[in-house]
């Protein structure tokens, strides 16, 4: 008997936290599968940095991109190979999410400069702005809205064609726009108030940050999910 099954959603980790983190609150998959609350058959881990091959499209419903502490501008073998990934998997229209490094990592694949954020180090709950009330994606959002951030680096120049949705006060591209399925975001909406202040340094102090009622990065997270179940390349024919 043939039913129809969902395919799984891809986390790709880039590389580790910080041993002292991990400690903490685990690595970067982790914080997704809490966040969305996903089932054992609801995703796959796939780990470039332990050289893990980055699986055929036709396999996957989308994939997110993790944060990491590496840097993008070191060019990282595993992270070379990733975004040759992402420029293949942008032309097979597989749904995309980038967050921090993976919206980095995104930018720089398809044409963007990213460098060191001359405005320093963001950090924290920070107040990010929409840019385009057009997007259907950030529908319901109010103008403004906060969000977890954490990162030295930055999208500085976009690439060509993408369009950018959201800014703070340090960073212009917070959220970016490739294209109908794929896009990225500086913060972090997998991040809790107990993840950001394990990723601080010991010399930082948690500045008493209060997420609101409604934790609206977090809501964007979840639209991205349900709309991977619910393009029509996310279903396959299984005995």
């Amino acid at each position: 008997m043939t039913q129809t099954r969902t395919l799984p959603l891809a986390l790709i980790q880039l590389d580790v936290p910080p041993p002292q983190v991990v400690a903490k609150v685990g690595e970067q998959p982790v914080w997704f599968i809490d966040a969305l609350g996903l089932q054992p058959g609801d995703y796959v881990i796939v780990r470039p940095h332990l050289g893990e091959a980055l699986p055929a499209f036709d396999t996957l419903s989308g994939a997110i991109l993790s944060g990491s502490w590496a840097m993008v501008t070191d060019h990282a073998d595993w992270s070379e190979r990733t975004a040759a990934w992402i420029r293949a998997a942008l032309e097979a229209a597989l749904p995309l999410l980038g967050v921090c490094y993976g919206h980095q990592l995104m930018a720089y694949a398809l044409g963007g400069k990213v460098g060191d954020n001359p405005q320093g180090w963001e950090r924290g709950l920070k107040t990010l702005t929409r840019d385009d009330r057009r997007d259907a994606w950030l529908a319901q959002l109010p103008e403004t809205f906060p969000a977890w951030l954490s990162h030295r680096q930055s999208v500085l120049v976009p690439p060509p064609h993408a369009r950018v949705l959201a800014h703070s006060a340090q960073d212009g591209c917070q959220i970016l726009r490739y294209s109908a399925q794929a896009l990225s975001v500086q913060f972090h909406p997998e991040f809790t108030r107990h993840i950001m202040t394990a990723c601080l340094p010991p010399d930082v102090a948690d500045e008493g940050w209060a997420m609101p009622a409604t934790d609206w990065a977090r809501e964007l997270l979840l639209r991205f999910w349900q709309q991977t179940r619910m393009q029509p390349h996310a279903q396959a024919q299984g005995a």
